[in-house]
């Protein structure tokens, strides 16, 4: 079978299961379904901390997740929804394909390979059995408090209402992990302090203000607004932030003698991709000091073009009003009853 037949098969296959899972698939689950978005999730999270009893939040990593995939277990999981053995026989055959490096291949025995069609929603089956299932079950059987999900991918939080359930549950997954060849990463999984009384609770036993936390791309953090009322705070993660500068700095350069007008043009889509992504509630003077640092950076390109360069910020100001959008708010906010996308049941709860 050649390259292209193999992905028309797999992009086929991913539409027939898409339409078998979706009616499996657990609310709280969002990474790389049909209607749902990273934005999706963001809000899901929001929304349950803070309309939900949440003191404590268990900000877990896992190690090397899609290459640690266990094959059999997989194949097992698909097994127990689909029963045509060619859909299997498929799915063997593409998580033994081999990779190809300095003329050597490869053929893998653990984890799905990356770039393929039906890799995501592979990795998302695994993680509905799991993890989703299980800690749907363990919420309703262990937890006596409110306890909330929200999972993208391999990335998920979870907000409990007591410290000790937080804990048990923290031993129970390690264990369940284990057992599927997962394994959290101790250096970037924490239990942390956090939701609606967390700065209270700090301040009465001395200590400082709640910990912070990331996910998909933004820094969480407890905050009020102006009339008291306990928030989210939710802004650009810093260390994205700067690696991305730093890849414009390195495109810039090697743009340096292109046509302003090209350069200009590529500078849009990006900026216009980073407002839809990065525009939210909260966020605008995060967005607003992106712009700026990319103006910077393309002035200076554009200041070493030639040693008689006579470019000033007058003439920079018309550039910029030329080629770069403003920074724009793409996320509007609405009413915490909103913020959530469900599907039969609250995708948090």
């Amino acid at each position: 079978m050649t390259v292209l037949e193999d992905k028309i098969v797999q992009r086929a296959l991913v539409k027939v299961l898409n339409g078998i899972y979706e009616r499996d698939f657990i609310g709280f689950s969002y990474g790389f379904r049909p209607g749902r978005s990273p934005h999706d999730a963001l809000n899901a999270l929001m929304g349950g901390i803070m309309t939900r009893k949440v003191s404590w939040v268990l900000d877990a990593d896992i190690r090397d997740y899609f290459n640690s995939i266990d094959h059999e277990w997989l194949v097992k999981f698909v097994q127990h929804r689909i029963a045509d053995k060619r859909v299997t026989r498929h799915i063997r055959k593409w998580l033994k394909a081999g990779v190809m490096e300095q003329g050597i291949k490869t053929t893998p025995e653990e984890g799905v390979p990356q770039g393929g069609s039906i890799s995501p929603l592979l990795a998302n089956i695994y993680q509905h059995f799991v993890l989703d299932l299980w800690a749907d079950q363990w919420r309703r059987k262990q937890a006596h408090g409110d306890m909330i999900i929200v999972r993208f991918a391999d990335d998920f939080i979870i907000g409990f209402q007591y410290r000790e359930e937080a804990t048990r549950f923290l031993e129970a997954l390690q264990e369940r992990f284990q057992r599927f060849g997962l394994e959290l990463n101790a250096e970037k999984t924490r239990l942390l302090e956090f939701g609606r009384y967390a700065a209270e609770s700090r301040a009465k036993r001395g200590q400082g203000k709640p910990e912070t936390f990331d996910f998909l791309g933004f820094t969480h953090s407890c905050g009020r607004t102006l009339n008291g009322k306990f928030v989210v705070n939710r802004r650009s993660m810093r260390k994205r932030i700067q690696t991305k500068l730093k890849e414009l700095k390195e495109e810039l350069r090697r743009r340096l003698h292109n046509p302003i007008p090209e350069v200009g043009g590529w500078l849009r889509v990006v900026l216009l991709g980073h407002y839809r992504y990065y525009g939210i509630p909260g966020n605008s003077r995060k967005v607003e000091a992106f712009i700026h640092q990319v103006v910077r950076l393309w002035y200076k390109v554009l200041k070493r073009r030639s040693q008689r360069n006579r470019l000033n910020w007058e003439r920079m100001s018309r550039i910029i009003s030329r080629w770069l959008p403003r920074p724009r708010i793409y996320h509007p906010y609405f009413g915490l009853s909103q913020y959530v996308t469900t599907q039969g049941r609250s995708p948090v709860r």
